[in-house]
C-alpha cells in the first residue's frame, strides 16, 4: 500500500506551490542566518602580573587604539590580573587559553613562563621579557621561532650603569647592598655586571638573595647585619611587587637606594634608572598588529629597550639629608618633589 506524500493531489498542494513556499520561507530565514554567522571580533588576552589600573596595560591598550584595535569595536580585550600573587599566574593564563585568544600578551618571568606552558599554538607578545634566549624561550631575537615574540629587556650592562649613577649621585658610597633574586634567569647576568663595575669604580657589593616573599625579613636583617651605606635592589617581579617594603626599609636606614623602574622612586627610593616599562608595553601593540594582520610571531624579531629614563625623588634625598648634584638633576627625566 503506498503512503501518499506531501506533493499527492489528496493533499492540496502541488509542487510548484511547494516550492514557491519554500523559497519565501528561506528568504525569511536568510537575515537571521547571515547576522549568526557574521565573523566574531578578533579577541585578545591580556595578563599583569599587578593590579588594575596598571600603567603598563593602560599603555598597551592605548597603542592598540592607535593602531585601530577598539575595545568593543574592533576587537575584544579580555585581562587577568594576580594582584601581585605571583603564584597565580599559570591558572590565570589558563583561563585566557581557554578563552581562545587570537593573541596573548604579558611581561614578566612568570607571566611569559605560564604562557609559554599553556600554549604553543596561540601567538605570544612578551611586552617586557628578560634573557629569553638565555632561557630558550625563543631561538634568537633575529628569528625567535614558534609561537613567541615581542620585547626584551636584556641589558645587563645596566647594573653597572645604576652603580656608577648611585656613585655620582652619593660619592662617600663604599659598600653596596645588591638585593637579588637568582631564581630570575636574566637577573645573574645584571649580577655579574654589577660586580665588574664595582671593581672598577672601587665600590664593594653585597649579594643579598630572596626567592620568594617569606625571604625578606631575613634578608633586611643580613642588610643590617652587613652595615652597607646603599642599596641597589635588581628589579623584577618579586622585588617589584615588594617595592613599598624594600623602600621603606631603605628610608628607616638611611640607605640611598637606585633601582630599574620608576615605581622604586615613587614608592620612595632614592633614584631609578632603566628602560621604559610603559613604552615597552605601548609598542607590545605593534606586535599584536601584525599578528592579527597574518604575520607569524616566530618571523618578528625580539625588540630591546630604546628609551630610558631616570627619575629623583628629592622629598627622599631631603628624608636622608643629602643634597645630590646638579650633574644628575639637569639629566633627570623627572624629579618627584
Amino acid at each position: 500500500m503506498r503512503q501518499s506524500g506531501i506533493g499527492d493531489r489528496a493533499s492540496g498542494i502541488g509542487l510548484p506551490a511547494l516550492s514557491v513556499v519554500a523559497l519565501v520561507f528561506g528568504m525569511l530565514l536568510l537575515p537571521c542566518t547571515t547576522a549568526a554567522q557574521s565573523p566574531q571580533l578578533p579577541r585578545i588576552g591580556i595578563f599583569s602580573n599587578f593590579a588594575a589600573p596598571d600603567p603598563q596595560v593602560d599603555a598597551l591598550t592605548q597603542g592598540l587604539r592607535a593602531l585601530g584595535w577598539v575595545d568593543g569595536q574592533t576587537v575584544e580585550l579580555e585581562y587577568r590580573y594576580a594582584n601581585s600573587h605571583l603564584d597565580q599566574a599559570a591558572s590565570l593564563v589558563a583561563e585566557l587559553v581557554r578563552r581562545k585568544v587570537d593573541v596573548l600578551v604579558t611581561g614578566g618571568e612568570q607571566g611569559i613562563r605560564a604562557a609559554r606552558a599553556a600554549t604553543h599554538t596561540i601567538p605570544i607578545v612578551m611586552a617586557n621579557s628578560g634573557d629569553p634566549v638565555g632561557t630558550g624561550l625563543v631561538a634568537s631575537l633575529s628569528r625567535p621561532g614558534g609561537n613567541l615574540t615581542g620585547l626584551s629587556l636584556l641589558l645587563p650592562e645596566l647594573g653597572g650603569k645604576r652603580l656608577t649613577l648611585l656613585r655620582e649621585a652619593v660619592p662617600t658610597v663604599a659598600n653596596v647592598a645588591v638585593l637579588w633574586n637568582p631564581t630570575n634567569a636574566a637577573k645573574p647576568l645584571e649580577w655579574q655586571s654589577t660586580q665588574d663595575t664595582a671593581r672598577t669604580v672601587g665600590v664593594r657589593v653585597t649579594s643579598v638573595e630572596v626567592r620568594q616573599a617569606t625571604d625578606f625579613p631575613p634578608a633586611f636583617a643580613a642588610i643590617t647585619k652587613a652595615h652597607v651605606d646603599a642599596l641597589m635592589p635588581l628589579t623584577e617581579p618579586l622585588t617589584r611587587t615588594h617595592r613599598y617594603q624594600i623602600s621603606e626599609f631603605a628610608l628607616q636606614h638611611r640607605l640611598p637606594m637606585i633601582a630599574e623602574t620608576r615605581e622604586f622612586a615613587e614608592a620612595g627610593g632614592l633614584m631609578t634608572y632603566g628602560p621604559s616599562l610603559v613604552d615597552l608595553w605601548r609598542r607590545a601593540a605593534a606586535y599584536v598588529d601584525k599578528i592579527l594582520k597574518g604575520a607569524k610571531p616566530g618571523d618578528l624579531p625580539v625588540e630591546q629597550p630604546t628609551q630610558f629614563e631616570l627619575v629623583v625623588n628629592l622629598k627622599t634625598a631631603k628624608a636622608l639629608g643629602r643634597s645630590l648634584p646638579q650633574s644628575i638633576l639637569i639629566r633627570a627625566d623627572e624629579v618627584i618633589r
